[in-house]
């Protein structure tokens, strides 16, 4: 499954501060010996995962009750009753369904292709509160429960896909959520406190453990709404408020490489996607929060963003929305897009630079 390379301030940066979670770091009960948790927490990081999950955690999922099961499992698979997308924030697939995260009707819906209309899809799950992504290693399906701080965990189960495990109390506003195969973990980036969520399962089991913690000091109080690995490198979009810059850090240890300021026109970033030999950027907002910002962009070079150095290539879309996430799906990009009423997500390629075969899925 390849990397993939969060939501627009409709009502203002008070309403997105004003979500906010306690975090516990403190193992619970059924955790490691505390001693030799202390000692492999304090140890560097590395992408290079222990040989079971289950071997030092911070904390195990909480499994649903049978109750919540026997809920799940009545709905599991139940029509899609929308025929539009109210804000899409993601789109991927897994084996052979492909999922839209549709944050402003507080669901995701599956299918098995992009061609059949909205109404014929599969509501996965409408227990979320504005969630943005999933992610899944094929075994489990992660997802972001953004407004309620939480990750809800799924498993399929004959052709349905149901609710068994969830991590309560994940930062505040967990956003983004991906997993990164050569680590053989899930990084869930809580939005609004600069903290990374890692989670893992046994090769032999699906039960999910926190793993680890990771922050950025300089993001605790900025609504970053995604970041991107490269390689052993992780990047953190710009956000607002704070001083607008995109930051680079080491995936092993968190520690920040370079900084790269930009104008603050484009302060409040959605995504950093590196395609070929360059960086395109979606754009929500500037600095205020003012969505006549939105854009996408395209550099070849980070450090020269607040010089002027980049290209607005909106206008090879329709221009004029706001753009969200890109993914890489079967050989061709997509990106989720709001504010354009028939223009939910589009379908291109990109090809020595050049963006071609525009269109419009949804």
């Amino acid at each position: 499954m390849k990397r993939n390379a969060l939501l627009p301030l409709l009502t203002g940066i008070t309403l997105l501060l004003s979500a906010c979670g306690a975090v516990s770091n403190t193992p619970t009960a059924d955790a490691a010996d505390p001693a030799e948790l202390s000692a492999s927490l304090s140890a560097e990081a590395s992408t290079e995962p222990s040989s079971r999950a289950s071997d030092s955690y911070l904390r195990a999922s909480d499994l649903t009750n049978s109750a919540d099961s026997q809920t799940a499992a009545e709905t599991a698979g139940s029509a899609n009753s929308y025929s539009d997308l109210s804000v899409p924030t993601y789109l991927t697939k897994v084996d052979d369904t492909y999922f839209i995260v549709d944050c402003y009707h507080n669901q995701v819906i599956y299918h098995n292709n992009l061609t059949d209309p909205l109404w014929e899809w599969q509501v996965m799950t409408s227990d979320i509160d504005k969630g943005h992504t999933l992610a899944s290693d094929g075994l489990v399906y992660l997802m972001d429960d953004t407004e309620n701080n939480r990750i809800l965990i799924f498993e399929k189960k004959g052709e349905l896909f149901l609710h068994t495990q969830t991590f309560n109390e994940i930062g505040s506003r967990p956003h983004y959520i991906i997993y990164d195969e050569p680590s053989d973990t899930f990084y869930a980036w809580s939005s609004m406190s600069g903290e990374m969520y890692l989670f893992r399962h046994d090769p032999d089991d699906s039960r999910m453990y926190l793993t680890e913690i990771r922050t950025i000091d300089a993001l605790s109080d900025t609504y970053v709404r995604s970041f991107s690995i490269i390689g052993d490198v992780i990047y953190f979009v710009s956000g607002i408020p704070g001083t607008p810059a995109i930051i680079e850090a080491d995936l092993n240890t968190f520690e920040i490489l370079n900084t790269y300021p930009v104008p603050d026109s484009m302060a409040g970033m959605i995504q950093l996607t590196k395609i070929e030999n360059d960086y395109y950027l979606t754009i929500s907002t500037d600095i205020n929060g003012n969505q006549d910002y939105a854009t996408i962009l395209r550099t070849d070079n980070l450090a020269t963003l607040s010089d002027g150095n980049y290209e607005d290539v909106y206008d090879r879309f329709i221009g004029g929305g706001t753009p969200y996430y890109i993914t890489f799906i079967d050989n061709s990009y997509y990106l989720t897009e709001h504010r354009i009423p028939g223009h939910s997500i589009w379908q291109f390629q990109i090809r020595d630079g050049e963006i071609s075969d525009v269109k419009t899925i949804y």
